[in-house]
């Protein structure tokens, strides 16, 4: 037995099943252990501004029957227009990551992504009024947030999961995005800047989730821009919600916004939060190990579609076939919720 089975068999054991059982997380199902799917339990709203067109948008969460996954729906549109949450919609990634179906666009969605993600929702419906995801404080934790005051509903369905098999890279000049497999879910991420705020901070992190909260780590963290570059996308009609109440702000030399960082490696960890949203458009939660060094969500999604489209490279995994999940994505099961 390699080291790797041999630690994952040990910690299997220090797991108690019982104690999983015990909150409804893993259930037994024709002599196997099934780890249940998640939905919301209630309807809630929330509102904002569109980061790009400034306008005052509402966002509704519904929950949604097992395997439905997410789906997006227009509700601004006679008839409703529904967007699957897949990589297979995404239509375009410049400035964010943006979803399309029967020629209906919506935008901005990795950060509610994320949070889907990080609190282990397989299945929600998600009611926008406008072509965008609101940008809220810039982060994912407002939508965790409305998440949580929703409530999670754990589905007599097994949850499925994706594993990566074997190492995919894709590059673009000096940057590049990678998946390898891994016992696990782990993000690593290193940015590279010339600017004098980013110079001094930590510019490289590692997240392996099984020892590390999302909702502490990663949920918080906003999305930074230059105030050079903000002045130039409004002038281009773009980036018309944008401000200090929703992103972290420089000049060339300072942080512009009032209140302090949130993280001192902030900026990283906001890179973290987008490609968690970004990769969970494969659908399932990943088995499997990321990383990258400037990469975005042009070279993220480039990397998922890659993906994809080598199916020697992943599997599904039920998890009703308990042995096949490690304990790394096991274990937090045994907390209130992926946070």
């Amino acid at each position: 037995m390699s080291s790797s089975k041999g630690q994952d068999a040990e910690l299997r054991a220090n797991v108690s099943v019982d104690s999983i059982s015990s909150i409804g997380a893993i259930t037994k199902r024709s002599g196997f252990f099934m780890i249940k799917q998640r939905t919301l339990t209630n309807v809630i709203t929330g509102t904002g501004v569109g980061l790009h067109t400034g306008v005052k948008i509402c966002l509704t969460l519904h929950p949604a029957r097992a395997n439905t996954g997410i789906i997006f729906r227009r509700v601004d549109i006679e008839p409703v227009v529904e967007i699957p949450a897949t990589v297979e919609n995404v239509s375009s990634t410049r400035l964010s990551t943006t979803l399309e179906c029967n020629n209906v666009q919506v935008s901005t969605v990795e950060h509610l992504m994320s949070a889907f993600a990080g609190l282990g929702i397989d299945n929600a419906y998600v009611d926008v009024t406008a072509g965008e995801v609101p940008i809220m404080d810039g982060s994912a934790h407002p939508f965790l947030f409305l998440m949580e005051s929703a409530g999670i509903t754990l589905q007599n369905a097994p949850k499925k999961f994706m594993r990566v098999k074997k190492k995919i890279v894709v590059r673009e000049s000096d940057k590049w995005a990678k998946f390898e497999p891994y016992n696990g879910f782990r993000v690593s991420f290193k940015i590279d800047f010339d600017h004098p705020v980013l110079k001094n901070s930590n510019q490289n992190v590692s997240i392996d989730f099984a020892n590390e909260s999302y909702k502490n780590n990663i949920s918080r963290a906003r999305t930074f821009g230059f105030m050079s570059d903000l002045e130039r996308l409004q002038e281009a009609g773009l980036a018309q919600g944008a401000s200090d109440k929703n992103a972290i702000v420089m000049n060339q030399f300072h942080i512009l916004n009032d209140d302090q960082l949130r993280f001192q490696d902030e900026f990283v960890r906001h890179k973290i939060l987008d490609a968690i949203g970004d990769i969970y458009l494969l659908g399932y939660p990943l088995i499997g190990s990321f990383s990258a060094y400037k990469s975005g969500h042009f070279l993220n999604n480039r990397l998922l579609a890659t993906l994809k489209q080598d199916q020697s490279a992943w599997e599904l995994i039920e998890s009703d076939d308990f042995e096949r999940v490690p304990t790394t994505i096991i274990r937090p099961l045994v907390a209130e919720n992926y946070g």
